[in-house]
Protein backbone atom coordinates (compact mmCIF):
# COMPACT_ATOMS: atom_id res chain seq x y z
CA UNK A 1 0.00 0.00 0.00
CA UNK A 2 1.46 3.24 -0.65
CA UNK A 3 0.97 6.11 1.95
CA UNK A 4 1.86 9.81 0.98
CA UNK A 5 0.94 13.02 1.62
CA UNK A 6 -0.98 15.13 -0.16
CA UNK A 7 0.95 18.72 -0.71
CA UNK A 8 -1.62 21.93 -0.37
CA UNK A 9 -1.72 24.46 -3.10
CA UNK A 10 0.03 27.93 -1.35
CA UNK A 11 -1.19 31.28 -2.90
CA UNK A 12 2.34 33.38 -3.11
CA UNK A 13 0.86 35.84 -3.97
CA UNK A 14 -1.45 36.65 -0.48
CA UNK A 15 -1.03 39.26 1.35
CA UNK A 16 1.03 41.42 -1.62
CA UNK A 17 0.04 44.87 -2.05
CA UNK A 18 -1.94 45.91 -5.44
CA UNK A 19 1.50 47.77 -6.59
CA UNK A 20 3.41 44.63 -5.62
CA UNK A 21 1.43 42.25 -7.53
CA UNK A 22 1.14 44.31 -10.73
CA UNK A 23 4.93 44.78 -9.88
CA UNK A 24 5.49 41.01 -9.71
CA UNK A 25 3.26 39.73 -12.68
CA UNK A 26 2.29 41.83 -15.15
CA UNK A 27 5.18 44.06 -15.86
CA UNK A 28 6.65 41.61 -18.21
CA UNK A 29 3.87 42.79 -20.69
CA UNK A 30 3.31 46.42 -19.34
CA UNK A 31 5.98 48.90 -18.51
CA UNK A 32 2.76 50.79 -16.27
CA UNK A 33 -0.75 50.45 -14.84
CA UNK A 34 -2.16 53.45 -16.91
CA UNK A 35 -4.47 52.95 -19.55
CA UNK A 36 -5.08 49.28 -18.43
CA UNK A 37 -8.46 49.77 -16.92
CA UNK A 38 -9.41 51.74 -20.13
CA UNK A 39 -12.59 52.97 -18.24
CA UNK A 40 -14.11 49.72 -17.75
CA UNK A 41 -15.84 48.99 -14.23
CA UNK A 42 -14.56 47.50 -11.44
CA UNK A 43 -16.74 45.02 -11.40
CA UNK A 44 -15.56 44.24 -15.26
CA UNK A 45 -11.78 43.96 -14.64
CA UNK A 46 -12.58 42.00 -11.34
CA UNK A 47 -13.56 39.60 -13.24
CA UNK A 48 -11.65 39.75 -16.33
CA UNK A 49 -8.31 39.66 -13.95
CA UNK A 50 -10.13 36.82 -11.61
CA UNK A 51 -10.08 34.70 -14.77
CA UNK A 52 -7.36 35.07 -16.63
CA UNK A 53 -4.51 36.76 -14.62
CA UNK A 54 -4.31 36.38 -10.57
CA UNK A 55 -4.02 33.51 -8.23
CA UNK A 56 -7.39 34.33 -5.85
CA UNK A 57 -10.56 36.70 -5.65
CA UNK A 58 -8.60 39.17 -3.23
CA UNK A 59 -5.86 39.38 -5.58
CA UNK A 60 -7.98 40.43 -8.26
CA UNK A 61 -10.44 42.91 -6.54
CA UNK A 62 -6.98 44.35 -5.21
CA UNK A 63 -5.81 44.41 -8.86
CA UNK A 64 -8.87 46.07 -10.26
CA UNK A 65 -8.87 48.87 -7.44
CA UNK A 66 -5.37 49.86 -8.68
CA UNK A 67 -5.77 50.10 -12.47
CA UNK A 68 -8.21 52.04 -11.72
CA UNK A 69 -6.55 54.13 -9.13
CA UNK A 70 -3.82 54.74 -11.90
CA UNK A 71 -6.09 55.43 -14.58
CA UNK A 72 -8.41 58.60 -12.66
CA UNK A 73 -11.73 58.83 -12.96
CA UNK A 74 -14.04 57.92 -15.59
CA UNK A 75 -14.84 60.08 -18.75
CA UNK A 76 -17.34 62.60 -17.97
CA UNK A 77 -16.67 62.30 -14.13
CA UNK A 78 -14.62 64.55 -11.95
CA UNK A 79 -12.87 63.97 -8.42
CA UNK A 80 -14.67 66.57 -5.90
CA UNK A 81 -13.38 69.81 -5.55
CA UNK A 82 -11.63 69.34 -8.79
CA UNK A 83 -11.18 72.59 -11.13
CA UNK A 84 -13.28 72.66 -13.88
CA UNK A 85 -11.28 73.01 -17.30
CA UNK A 86 -12.61 75.42 -20.20
CA UNK A 87 -12.97 74.09 -23.17
CA UNK A 88 -10.31 75.57 -25.12
CA UNK A 89 -8.07 73.91 -28.59
CA UNK A 90 -4.46 73.28 -28.09
CA UNK A 91 -3.61 76.93 -29.81
CA UNK A 92 -5.81 78.91 -27.04
CA UNK A 93 -8.88 79.31 -28.88
CA UNK A 94 -12.00 78.46 -27.45
CA UNK A 95 -13.87 75.47 -29.11
CA UNK A 96 -17.11 76.28 -31.53
CA UNK A 97 -19.81 74.57 -30.40
CA UNK A 98 -23.04 74.39 -32.83
CA UNK A 99 -25.91 76.38 -31.32
CA UNK A 100 -28.29 74.88 -29.15
CA UNK A 101 -31.62 72.88 -30.82
CA UNK A 102 -34.93 75.58 -31.19
CA UNK A 103 -37.84 73.61 -29.12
Amino acid sequence: MLLGTAAQAQNLDQGKSAAALFANGCTACHKSPRGLAKGRFKLQLYWFLKDHYSAGPDEASALASYLQAEEGPPPGQRRPGAPKRPHHRPNGDPVARPPAPVR
